[in-house]
């Protein structure tokens, strides 16, 4: 049998207060909410992609997190927007490489716990 992975299916980001958490991944950044089956863990969604928020729970720190790369369009005017909203800057848009069919542009903000969060998009 050959095992393979195919796609991500959840990721979960470990937060000191998820209830504020919560505000920022949905109302700061507009991913939809799914549901919250305690006040230490929330679910949304981006895309195809469920997000955990969750207090440590024996493992993982806060705002020690993996980066998460959010594509979107239009990144310059989202960027200024979600900081409008309440982000906290970090890097603002900028080229990051030149792709053979696109260019691949990203820009940084960080959640309330300091966990940085990459905005990005594939300009053609």
């Amino acid at each position: 049998m050959d095992v393979k992975v195919s796609e991500i299916g959840q990721i979960a980001i470990t937060v000191s207060d998820v209830e504020q958490a919560l505000g920022f991944y949905r109302d700061v950044l507009g991913l939809t909410f799914l549901f919250s089956p305690a006040p230490t863990l929330a679910f949304l969604t981006a895309g195809t992609v469920r997000i955990m928020l969750s207090t440590p729970q024996g493992s993982g720190a806060v705002g020690a997190n993996s980066i998460l790369y959010f594509k979107i369009e239009q990144l310059e005017a989202a960027y200024e927007q979600i900081l409008a909203r309440g982000a906290t800057a970090e890097r603002p848009p900028q080229l990051a490489a030149k792709m053979a069919d696109h260019d691949l542009w990203i820009g940084f903000l960080r959640d309330p716990d300091g966990n940085l969060v990459g905005l990005m998009e594939e300009k053609r």
